[in-house]
């Protein structure tokens, strides 16, 4: 199990750094060609007013690829991370499968609680697996008092616990840290739409419309896009937070029972 999770934890830290630089280069290559594509504009020209929705994004100017990466990486982690847990969540009902084990250790039916872990794979399976495979081994020991015996049995599956929950949470921190950076660039592509807008106004005569319009755009695009991302960010962290919380729960109620089983019948 050790084995298994340095290499997922091997795999998240590669992923998390080409995440990030491939979602800026693609959201520099889309504000670019995509965004800036000249017929996106009146005259087939940038520099004037856009007729459609990637023009007028294209006009939120030098934050907006960053904010298209964040975006992306949003995404990619949030796929990334439903993959890991539905993985890590195996198959089935986890409170079934707690209940279930609870039941064949009532039965003195440890090898067949080894079955169901088997079966069931994923985390709380990994841990309770420990769990049991310790239960086992205590159950022979002739030299070993019962408190140490169950303190044994608490610490191996504390110690399993310890080794799949940073699977478990990897990258989430992305999630959380886009949920500020993108409001802030949003907020930062604020002001600067802003300062142009006010600029336009300054100028001596009539102001300049294609600046104040532009200025505007800036504004109002770059706060869209910044809290977008920042919504999608925290939802989908929370959402898994939830689940792992979850998980855990049944990794703990698991490991009680089986230590307090142990207590009881030995």
């Amino acid at each position: 199990m050790s084995n298994q999770n340095a290499g997922s934890g091997k795999f998240s830290n590669i992923f998390a750094g080409a995440t990030i630089f491939i979602a800026i280069v693609v959201g520099w290559l889309v504000f670019t060609f995509i965004l800036g594509n000249p017929s996106n504009f009146e005259g087939n020209d940038p520099s004037k007013h856009p007729h459609n929705f990637l023009g007028m994004v294209h006009k939120g100017g030098f934050i907006v690829p960053f904010l298209l990466a964040c975006f992306i990486i949003v995404m990619a982690t949030t796929i990334e991370r439903f993959i890991t847990l539905r993985v890590a969540s195996g198959t089935g009902s986890i409170p079934q499968f707690v209940r279930k084990i609870n039941s064949l250790l009532n039965n003195s039916q440890v090898d067949a609680a080894i079955s169901e872990c088997d079966k069931q794979k994923g985390s709380v399976a990994n841990v309770i697996r420990e769990g049991l495979n310790k239960y086992k081994e205590m159950s022979t020991k002739a030299n070993m008092e019962k408190e140490q015996k169950v303190l044994a049995i608490q610490k191996e599956v504390e110690e399993a616990t310890s080794l799949e929950l940073p699977m478990l949470e990897k990258n989430l921190v992305m999630l959380a840290t886009i949920s500020s950076v993108a409001t802030l660039l949003g907020l930062l592509g604020t002001v600067t739409g802003m300062i142009r807008a006010f600029k336009a106004i300054a100028t001596a005569g009539a102001p300049d419309a294609v600046a104040l319009s532009t200025g505007i755009s800036e504004a109002l695009i770059n706060t869209a896009l910044g809290i977008l991302s920042s919504i999608l960010a925290i939802i989908f962290y929370n959402y898994f937070t939830t689940k792992i919380d979850g998980m855990t729960y049944g990794i703990d109620e698991a490991g009680f029972s089986i230590a307090q089983n142990f207590a009881s019948k030995h």
